[in-house]
């Protein structure tokens, strides 16, 4: 009979994967211990050491076109900024802010007219409001929708509508002789000084504040690839003197070639941002500035020009706090001195005689429309108030015909000295223009040259 051996069953062992791991590791520290071996071996060789070399070098000169490449494709980008999107949203918002306060004025004008508004008056008021309508709903489609400007534009889109209510109920009242006619007339006049004007003004410091940060943003110093540029243009010339003391040869074709391109990007780079950054200040210092004081002074001409027409519809029914003196006719004089004074400082920044003329113009201008204020005050003072009355609408030596002409001098001066940030804007845009792609193209050719010019040494070996 025969026995089956005893411990016939096999067990069969599973790995252990704490060991595999381990051996996975050891595997992987053998392969890189081998892979640094061979790379001191071909170190310690001059083909070697020339081909590590080439390589860094070749991608010092591809970095450095990278970081040119996207640092001033930002610059250039807030400087297109400026020129197209910035700077006209802080004009259209000027503009806002000018037709609305016109548009008070026109209103006020025509009420002073009597029953029968005349048709120029109501057309202007028409357009006055319906170019800030426009210029409302241009705003909006350019601005984020949580952002500060886009409030603005939401609480003038309410109460505009509000506003042109109260005018219609104002109108209606007076071609019927009804006196509740002026207190829905003086009603607008607050809502428009009280809270729309405020938001206009509002929304215009927030767009400037973006013009200005635009603006910053394309004069800031590409210092990273000015930075990157020496680097590279220090290890090319690095390179080129080791080249000579190994082999006596004063000139290397490639790494030559490489160093002028390099040069080449860092002198675009360094004269491209420096006229950008002298002409986008210049329009910024010289035309902006000029630009904020003139569109203040128009305002200010706007609004006492409305406070001197609200002067006769009160009949000093609206006094001062401490019941002293009519309100109009104290915001007309206040209105009058910083218009004065926005001239003032117009007339200082005027850069050229072409800007400077309408500025003296307009100070002319304003000192007769005082003296004739000053006379039509003086007739209603007496009693004469249809006297007055023609002294400050009528068409030949009244205040009016001299706040038209002051309005016109104003209109003049910004029209120049828009003219003047546009053309230094465009000329800052002009000089980034090319620079990015250009940067990036001199990178390519510079670390294939690099390349050449190393594989040129590396032949001499073979």
């Amino acid at each position: 009979m025969t026995h089956p051996p005893s411990g016939g069953r096999q067990t069969l062992r599973t790995p252990d994967p704490v060991s595999a791991h381990a051996g996975v590791d050891a595997q992987r520290r053998t392969t890189w211990a081998a892979q640094a071996e061979r790379l001191r071996a071909v170190a310690t060789t001059e083909p070697g050491r020339l081909q590590i070399i080439g390589a860094v070098l070749a991608l010092l000169v591809v970095a450095f076109g990278a970081v040119t490449t996207l640092e001033i494709s930002s610059r250039a980008s807030s400087a297109d900024d400026v020129v197209s999107r910035s700077q006209p949203l802080s004009a259209d918002a000027a503009d806002i802010y000018r037709f609305l306060a016109d548009a008070d004025t026109t209103a006020a004008s025509g009420f002073l007219a009597g029953a029968q508004e005349p048709e120029a008056v109501h057309q202007q008021y028409r357009k006055d409001i319906e170019e800030a309508a426009r210029l409302l709903v241009k705003a909006s489609g350019s601005t984020d929708s949580d952002s500060a400007s886009s409030r603005e534009i939401a609480t003038l889109n309410k109460l505009l509508p509000v506003y042109t209510g109260l005018i219609e109920r104002a109108r209606a009242n007076n071609r019927q002789g009804l006196p509740l006619g002026g207190a829905y007339l003086r009603y607008a006049n607050q809502k428009m000084t009280g809270e729309m004007l405020p938001a206009a003004e509002r929304l215009y410091a927030a767009e400037t504040g973006r013009l200005e940060t635009d603006s910053a943003d394309a004069r800031q110093w590409p210092l990273l690839s000015l930075g990157a540029g020496i680097l590279v243009l220090g290890a090319l010339g690095w390179m080129q003197r080791r080249t000579y003391r190994r082999t006596n040869r004063v000139l290397n074709h490639g790494l030559l070639a490489a160093t002028a391109a390099a040069s080449v990007v860092v002198l675009w780079l360094a004269v491209g941002h420096a006229v950008a950054r002298t002409e986008l200040r210049s329009a910024m210092v010289h035309g902006q500035a000029s630009l904020d004081v003139l569109n203040d002074a128009r305002i200010n001409s706007l609004k006492a020009r409305a406070n001197e027409n609200l002067t006769l519809v009160a009949r000093g029914a609206v006094l001062t706090p401490d019941g002293s003196a009519d309100q109009y006719e104290a915001d007309y004089t206040t209105g009058m001195k910083a218009l004065k004074d926005r001239l003032e400082k117009a007339d200082r920044l005027a850069d050229d005689e072409t800007g400077n003329a309408p500025v003296l113009d307009a100070t002319e201008d304003v000192a007769q429309w005082q003296a004739r204020h000053r006379e039509a005050r003086a007739t209603d003072d007496r009693g004469d108030y249809d006297g007055a009355l023609e002294q400050i609408i009528g068409t030949e030596g009244s205040t009016g015909q001299a706040f038209q002409r002051v309005d016109a001098a104003l209109e003049k001066a910004l029209a120049h000295e828009q003219g003047e940030f546009t053309a230094a804007a465009k000329n800052g845009r002009g000089a980034l223009r090319g620079l990015p792609v250009g940067a990036a193209a001199l990178a390519v050719l510079g670390a294939a040259a690099v390349i050449v010019g190393v594989n040129r040494r590396l032949s001499e070996y073979r």
